[in-house]
């Protein structure tokens, strides 16, 4: 499920998760309840909204404002990898690691640019990779967090400025690429 894989791979930066359940008046018992059953396996820190809608965001910010104190207190600074490894190395490790693919594709215009990245000194830079919300793949129909796939790299671009490499996959653009690397 996508929700224990977010889970795992927060706890592989060193973060213990907080889960919080705002509850809607469309959710059923069965959603919320199926929530609550991960939540409480994995160990999260949970937070609770008390009513729903426009009562349960009366306490949010306060909530809010607790729980993000709480968890960067405890936070472990924490890279995935060494950033002296290749860009393709750190993409791989993304990969197979984060999204849980079997590997990755690049196409030969990929390729052309990794290289003349790293000819240029380019090459210690981390990796951002955003992705859909809606899918680990590069296909955001397949839901879930789904393992046997491969993930495409149709383009890799560097922001010199900002500090990162980041790699277009799939049929992604690249307007929803954070300001900071992340994984």
């Amino acid at each position: 499920m996508n929700m224990v894989r977010h889970l795992e791979n927060m706890r592989k930066f060193g973060v213990n998760p907080v889960v919080a359940i705002n509850v809607f008046s469309t959710d059923t018992q069965k959603e919320i309840d199926a929530i609550r059953e991960i939540r409480d396996g994995s160990g999260a820190w949970v937070s609770r909204w008390r009513g729903t809608g426009r009562k349960a965001a009366r306490g949010q910010p306060t909530s809010q404002r607790w729980w993000c104190k709480r968890v960067t207190s405890r936070m472990i600074s924490s890279s995935f990898y060494p950033v002296e490894w290749s860009i393709k190395r750190k993409i791989e490790t993304i990969a197979t690691e984060i999204y849980r693919a079997d590997g990755v594709d690049y196409t030969p215009e990929a390729d052309k640019q990794i290289e003349t990245f790293e000819k240029n000194g380019f090459g210690g830079l981390p990796i951002c990779m955003a992705k859909t919300h809606l899918s680990f793949t590069a296909d955001a129909s397949i839901k879930g967090a789904p393992t046997g796939f491969r993930l495409p790299i149709r383009e890799a671009r560097a922001s010199v400025g900002a500090g990162f490499i980041y790699r277009l996959r799939g049929d992604a653009d690249d307007a929803g690429t954070a300001q900071e690397p992340g994984g």
